[in-house]
């Protein structure tokens, strides 16, 4: 309930918020307003309009919504209201009103960045877990324990690193952009600085997820050395064989573990043993030295299979607070709303081209999963994540397809260049050919949503 509550308050804010935008503008260029939708298909509220004004209504189908203005294109207009309609109005005023609605968008994500950063969330400290074998950080040289304190392209403008979400941005940016980074590190207590470069310009990434981040190297936070139990989830296959939090685990089948990711690996990779027998666990509780025969639950990760204890390795993971002041929140909002336009921009691109994976396109199964998780996380973080799709809507939206309000913008464009709007039948074309391809952009994202949910991906 929670996950479809989000869902429907994410699709609410962002709707109303960019038709508001057209809405406003079209009021303050003396276009008509017939009707402000949120929603397509059976109306459900309606709210009458005093004469001559506007009609709002809440429809049944709530993935979208529309204002539509006074238009001669869309029916007789009275001579005493032609000066209100809308295609009688200059072409600076009709690009006005159409980029309004995404510019809004775009607005309300520098407000929501602004208010999550003075709020401020609590984010993994930069502290890394030993890099994965043959990852680029590991033949960089990072180590297990490495604070990670600033990053830098060139190696002398430096920037702090605030947070491990801070340092997987930055990389993620430098993958993109293919080229490498400079990381200055310490260890967990600040002392023996140095500097580390990670090749990312080296790196064929077509998909920019979980999979890259372990490739390169940065995908867990530092959790101790110490194969340690931190949790045991009642029930689960640990819980069941009698282990405990607080165990340390010395050996399985004989098998001495002297890291927590020697142990982490050993349990994921008992899914390929041939023998169905329990493994013999040796640990340290209290002092005390205890034999216990355990049999990790078999489960599909992505498309392998692997072994799970179903406990908490290690230590609890540190955490800082990212916290901006008034100005500064402000700021690192506009720029973080520019950079992640930039990315979305980025992106699409990629994927046009066949340099990026098509598996990265997301529809409304996954946005609602992640309202539901953001939700239970915090205020903040919903705020972010708000943030994130609210950008996404406004870029989208300015794509020149001839459905989105970009492809108005490309037409009014058409129209300045050439002292002539294009014709009818060019107009239809070009209609029936941004359908078929939201048609298929929306299926594609429906697809990828699904197989996520039933692990295909």
């Amino acid at each position: 309930m929670t996950t479809v509550l989000a869902f429907i308050l994410t699709l609410g804010v962002l709707i109303v918020i960019h038709e508001y935008g057209h809405y406003r503008v079209a009021r303050a260029c003396g276009v008509k307003v017939l009707r402000f939708s949120v929603g397509f298909g059976k109306v459900l509220w309606r709210r009458q309009p005093q004469p001559g004004g506007t009609e709002f209504v809440l429809s049944a189908l709530p993935l979208g919504g529309y204002v539509r203005m006074l238009d001669e294109r869309e029916g007789p207009v009275e001579p005493s209201e032609l000066h209100m309609a809308f295609n009688r109005k200059p072409l600076r005023q009709r690009a006005a009103i159409v980029a309004a609605g995404p510019a809004a968008n775009l607005l309300l994500a520098v407000l929501l960045y602004a208010a999550q950063h003075w709020i401020g969330v609590e984010e993994p400290k930069a502290l890394l877990s030993a890099p994965v074998a043959a990852s680029v950080a590991e033949r960089a040289g990072m180590r297990s324990g490495d604070w990670v304190r600033a990053w830098s392209t060139d190696g002398t403008d430096w920037e702090d690193v605030r947070s491990l979400t801070d340092l997987r941005w930055q990389v993620t940016h430098a993958v993109l952009e293919g080229r490498p980074i400079q990381l200055l590190v310490t260890n967990g207590e600040g002392h023996g600085q140095r500097t580390v470069v990670l090749e990312l310009d080296k790196l064929n990434a077509k998909d920019v997820d979980a999979k890259l981040m372990q490739s390169i190297g940065l995908g867990a936070p530092y959790r101790g050395d110490a194969p340690l139990l931190a949790s045991v989830k009642p029930g689960g296959a640990g819980a069941q064989a009698g282990l405990k939090a607080g165990d340390v685990v010395l050996s399985i089948d004989g098998t001495p573990m002297r890291t927590m990711d020697q142990l982490w690996q050993t349990i994921r990779a008992s899914a390929d043993r041939r023998s169905t027998d329990p493994q013999r666990w040796s640990v340290l509780r209290e002092g005390q030295v205890l034999e216990l025969a355990v049999k990790p639950a078999i489960v599909t990760d992505g498309d392998k299979r692997v072994g799970r204890i179903e406990a908490g390795l290690g230590l609890p993971i540190e955490m800082v607070t990212v916290r901006y002041g008034l100005w500064d929140g402000f700021a690192q909002a506009a720029s973080r709303t520019w950079e992640v336009s930039a990315l979305t921009l980025r992106m699409l691109g990629r994927m046009l081209i066949g340099e990026a994976s098509l598996k990265n396109l997301s529809g409304p199964l996954t946005i609602a999963d992640y309202a539901g998780q953001s939700v239970k996380m915090g205020l903040a973080y919903y705020l972010g994540f708000l943030a994130v799709v609210s950008v996404s809507l406004g870029v989208l939206n300015l794509l020149p397809l001839p459905v989105l309000d970009g492809g108005h913008l490309m037409y009014y464009l058409f129209e300045a260049v050439t002292g002539r709007p294009p014709s009818e039948a060019w107009l239809d074309r070009l209609q029936r050919g941004g359908v078929a391809l939201m048609l298929v952009m929306t299926s594609l994202a429906l697809y990828n949503d699904v197989a996520r949910i039933l692990g295909l991906h």
